[in-house]
């Protein structure tokens, strides 16, 4: 376990030991833990530049003026969207694209609570913000994370560590319960960026399950069978949660320490000392892909069930399923 202590030592080096002008983008950094992440980030970098992406104007100005009064030389620019629409993912990019040449930092936290909703697209709603958007997010912007000096990384926050079968009938997780989807979802989102990290080996991959934490994500539960879990869990959870300011202090390390390097080049990251190098999700040390708990080590039982899918040739149905979609939606 990587200790609440040795995480603030290490994001207290931040200033020191990345570059200043870091380049950000934090897609679902309206609430929760994307919030709660992008606030560490602004007390900790040097004058970086943040583009934050969400639904609520009034929750982006606000964090804006937080961020700002938390680091007055930062730039910090709020762009609402709505993420459940792939063309939307697409403009938003754009919009970054034509204000930068490089991205140090892609921190993916977007999600609703949504089941039994297909998008004007044609896209499972809770999987189209929650796996769709992410992946588009980071193929759209993959170019410019291969150009970045120093840290190059890309943070998704879902169930990493929480890995399940793959149905290929049903990739979009329409007919199987919300306990089943999200062991696809978790496994799909390993598979995926196994696959974008083959064609950017110096950019690493984070995965990570956040824990019980307090966030509004229940907030658009539309089941009996949703809302209850939402209630559930916290009752449950009551004496285990993770303070959200932890949350964010515990992301901000997976967003920048060396403990979770790129396949090739050097360890960009902030050096952590006694943390040693994490095993990605092929069982190596410092592979590039990782699949964490909310402690921050990588969870071995990963390795051996996402063997099996690629043996099987799971790998490569994921990402002709993902890219069969966006050919869908975009026509290409």
């Amino acid at each position: 376990m990587v200790t609440l202590s040795e995480v603030q030592a290490s994001n207290a080096q931040i200033a020191t030991a990345l570059l200043p002008g870091l380049v950000a983008v934090f897609v679902g950094g309206t609430n929760g833990i994307g919030e709660a992440a992008l606030l560490e980030f602004a007390r900790h970098a040097r004058q970086p530049r943040v583009y934050f992406v969400g639904r609520s104007q009034e929750a982006g100005d606000r964090i804006a003026a937080e961020c700002r009064d938390l680091n007055p030389d930062g730039e910090f620019t709020f762009i609402k969207a709505d993420l459940s629409l792939m063309r939307n993912v697409d403009d938003v990019c754009q919009a970054i694209k034509s204000k930068e040449n490089a991205i140090n930092l892609l921190f993916l936290s977007c999600g609703v609570a949504m089941t039994g909703v297909d998008t004007s697209e044609g896209l499972h709603i809770m999987l189209a913000v929650g796996y769709y958007a992410r992946a588009r997010f980071t193929i759209n912007l993959l170019p410019l994370l291969r150009q970045a000096t120093g840290l190059r990384r890309v943070v998704t926050v879902l169930a990493g560590g929480h890995d399940g079968p793959v149905y290929p009938d049903d990739f979009q997780a329409q007919r199987m319960s919300i306990f089943s989807l999200r062991g696809q979802v978790a496994s799909m989102t390993d598979l995926i960026l196994e696959g974008i990290a083959e064609q950017a080996p110096e950019v690493s991959f984070v995965h990570d399950y956040p824990g019980t934490v307090k966030t509004g994500i229940g907030r658009d539960a539309n089941t009996l069978l949703v809302r209850i879990v939402s209630w559930i869990v916290p009752v449950i959870g009551m004496f285990l949660y993770i303070p959200i300011k932890e949350s964010g202090e515990r992301h901000l390390f997976f967003a920048t320490s060396d403990k979770y390097p790129p396949r090739t080049g050097d360890l960009a990251g902030v050096p952590s000392g006694g943390v040693s190098v994490a095993d990605g999700i092929d069982g190596k040390s410092g592979s590039g892909v990782y699949s964490i708990h909310w402690d921050g080590e990588s969870v071995a039982k990963v390795v051996e069930l996402l063997r099996g899918m690629r043996e099987k040739g799971m790998a490569q149905q994921v990402w002709d399923h993902t890219q069969g979609e966006f050919k869908r939606i975009f026509g290409l």
